[in-house]
């Protein structure tokens, strides 16, 4: 690490138009090869995917995406009058010649269409392909068609898979939102212009590229079309933060040095900028630690926010020590505001104080108020959003309100049932399965049965009675599979499988719930052996750890209050639902990698206190004094980020912002002020042991100032 800033402030002008260079080819690159997105939930081994197999390998017309036309009269006009019949006819005829559209059902084609009240109909829009692979501007031209057909009496909305990711959001302002607030916050801690500019240049320049990187990454790997707004949250709030701890460094190290630049940037770069390179690697742990769940979902997610990562990295690695080479004087002259006196006791070496005199109470009462947090995460359901937790502004969340108002809430999440008959009685299976269907407890109404050309595979919809999201649909799911259709597969030695957007959602909850301890267990095992290599124990991994599942947790059941339970949902006016299936994942991965990373730089600096002298409460107090203010500030940061992205529309990310937020906050409050100091007083040298036959056996690698002088680099040629 200090090798390579040394090279960079030697050739600073080298690298600054290196990444200037990089970061104008690769957006110029993502700008030509345009953005490609794919939305595939595919589950290798579930029923759903069993089968959307069956029907793309037999029957292509009904394989691909089902999403319905809602059509809803207003002024006392029937949904069945003349005027309203060419209205829908028209409608159908201009969306069925559009590309990718293979069949468009008239609501007076299929049974059950037309709503009791007479005023509220839906169509069947078959697209030949999976809501992931439609092009976007094909699916919006789908949606601009059928409303062209709309008037005041006459509304036309549309639902579905497709439909909804073709109306994705653009957080362009959640990001510039939280891009004002850490440059206010950046300001308040530095007081200086160009210390709170060298981390947003910095972080701006790798979230510049890395975006761009995510952009290119579509095209080789199916990404989801909000993995680019994960990314950049992830990577402008470690962006920041890096580049904070590093300055932040540096200008303590200048002036307690007496003005030498060359010898503060080599301890800033062999301390701070070894801490960043470790945090990171825990980040990108966590992160590609995703792809141990198998799901296809998630291997962008982790794939894009580690490439974010690990350029936020280099560039504090190469970009930012040139920068500071620019101007080393200017960037450490400190203003008097928001600057701590000289002397004295500060806030924090107070309040440290204030928690080492009553470890016991304060472990326990930060453990207790942590395990009170997490409680509501014990009744946590998985699923995933549908179009009833949209923004009541969309397309989709009309069409839901007028399906669930004219037919009732199950007509938003039909079950499509894929069978193929093994004795080549296909008639009869869907004879037997239409009946049975039909009489079981929740389902409303069965759509005739449609038979591919082989005439061996038949495929019929099932609406039930509740809600896409609620835990009785998920239910009835379980019971369809194993109770009525399972025997009649048996009977019959057919395949009958149980698809479509709700069954899909079913077993994404129930694939991550069943799949999530292996991925726990492979992020924390990692990480515990980084942080055993890096600082020579076995308690210190074991305790970071488990206050990072704490604070995981806490965050889990505050998301699960608000929007699970629907917990003040008069103030924020969110609707309650399940938690989507991967935002435990991909909180667990981020926050356990974002915890890791306040634990390395507070515990490295009390490591390196307590070497110095071997006093265990000494060695805390210096270590949260030097590196508190900081790990607070860099913490700030991270959360104005974060809940910068609960302003937007949609409900995912809302719900990732919110938890994100509030682990961060609680992790840097409760944990590393409380916690953490409270532990480390208890443990006293016990946290920096380690068994000599383990000691001997693991990598030296150090993390604490042990820099040689540094070489003359500010007056070395360019």
């Amino acid at each position: 690490m200090l090798t390579i800033a040394r090279w960079s402030v030697r050739h600073r002008k080298l690298i600054i138009a290196a990444w200037i260079a990089a970061l104008v080819l690769l957006m110029g690159a993502s700008r030509a090869a345009g953005d490609q997105f794919a939305n595939n939930l595919t589950l290798p081994g579930t029923d759903s995917t069993h089968g959307v197999d069956l029907l793309k390998s037999s029957f292509p017309a009904a394989a691909g995406d089902q999403d319905q036309i809602v059509f809803h009269t207003g002024g006392g006009e029937a949904i069945t009058s003349r005027q309203a019949r060419a209205q829908i006819a028209r409608t159908i005829q201009d969306v069925r010649h559009l590309p990718h559209v293979v069949s468009v059902v008239s609501p007076f084609a299929q049974p059950g269409a037309v709503a009791h009240d007479g005023r509220t109909a839906f169509a069947t829009l078959t697209f030949d392909q999976q809501a992931g692979d439609l092009p976007e501007g094909s699916v919006k031209r789908v949606i601009e068609t059928a409303q062209a057909n709309a008037t005041p009496n006459f509304d036309v909305q549309l639902d579905g898979f497709a439909i909804t990711y073709a109306e994705k959001p653009s957080l362009g302002a959640a990001t510039a939102i939280g891009l004002i607030a850490a440059i206010l916050i950046l300001l308040l801690t530095f007081g200086s212009l160009l210390a709170m500019g060298l981390p947003i240049v910095t972080a701006l320049f790798g979230l510049g590229s890395g975006i761009a990187l995510v952009t290119i990454l579509g095209h080789v790997v199916d990404t989801a079309f909000f993995v680019p707004q994960i990314a950049a949250m992830i990577g402008l709030g470690v962006g920041i933060d890096y580049a904070l701890f590093i300055v932040t460094r540096y200008r303590d190290e200048y002036a307690a040095g007496g003005g030498d630049s060359d010898q503060a940037l080599t301890v800033a770069m062999a301390t701070a900028g070894r801490a960043v390179l470790f945090a990171g690697a825990t980040v990108v742990i966590a992160l590609l630690g995703m792809i141990a769940l198998q799901v296809s979902f998630l291997y962008s997610i982790g794939i894009a926010s580690s490439i974010a990562v690990i350029l936020m990295m280099i560039g504090s690695a190469t970009l930012l020590p040139a920068l500071i080479s620019l101007g080393p004087d200017r960037l450490a002259r400190r203003r008097s505001f928001g600057r701590r006196a000289k002397s004295g006791p500060t806030l924090i070496s107070r309040w440290v104080g204030t928690v080492q005199r009553h470890p016991w109470l304060a472990a326990t009462g930060a453990t207790a108020l942590m395990l009170a947090l997490t409680v509501p995460a014990a009744t946590l359901r998985l699923g995933l959003s549908d179009s009833g937790t949209d923004p009541g502004h969309t397309t989709t969340r009309k069409a839901y309100d007028l399906l669930a108002s004219g037919f009732g809430p199950g007509f938003n999440g039909p079950l499509q049932i894929a069978a193929v008959s093994g004795t080549g009685h296909a008639q009869a299976l869907a004879a037997d399965i239409e009946t049975a269907v039909r009489r079981t407890p929740g389902i409303v109404s069965v759509t005739p049965p449609r038979f591919a050309p082989d005439g061996h595979t038949v495929e019929l919809l099932a609406y039930p009675h509740t809600a896409p999201q609620s835990q009785a649909t998920v239910d009835l799911v379980d019971h369809l599979r194993a109770d009525v259709l399972a025997p009649l597969a048996t009977r019959d030695n057919a395949a009958i499988h149980v698809s479509g957007r709700t069954a899909t959602a079913v077993d994404f909850g129930n694939t991550i719930s069943r799949k999530l301890p292996v991925f726990l267990a492979v992020v924390i095992a990692i990480s515990a052996l980084l942080l055993m290599v890096v600082f020579r124990s076995v308690l210190v991994p074991v305790q970071a750890a488990v206050m990072n599942l704490l604070s995981i947790g806490a965050s889990m059941g505050i998301i699960t209050a608000i929007f699970q339970k629907g917990w003040f949902a008069s103030e924020t006016g969110l609707q309650a639902g399940p938690i989507d299936a991967y935002i435990p994942v991909v909180v667990f991965a981020i926050v356990f990698g974002l915890s890791m990373d306040y634990q390395v730089f507070l515990v490295s600096r009390i490591r390196e206190a307590w070497l110095k002298g071997h006093d265990a409460s000494r060695a805390v107090t210096e270590g949260l004094v030097a590196s508190g203010r900081v790990v607070t500030a860099a913490a700030a940061v991270m959360i104005v980020v974060f809940l910068s992205f609960v302003g937007g529309d949609q409900r995912p990310l809302k719900m990732l912002g919110a938890s994100l937020a509030g682990a961060v906050f609680l992790d840097a409050v409760v944990i590393r002020m409380v916690l953490l100091p409270a532990v480390f007083v208890l443990l006293n040298r016990h946290a920096w042991s380690m068994p000599r036959w383990l000691e001997g056996r693991l990598p030296r690698l150090a993390i604490e100032s042990t820099v040689v002088p540094a070489e003359p680099t500010t007056e070395a040629g360019d």
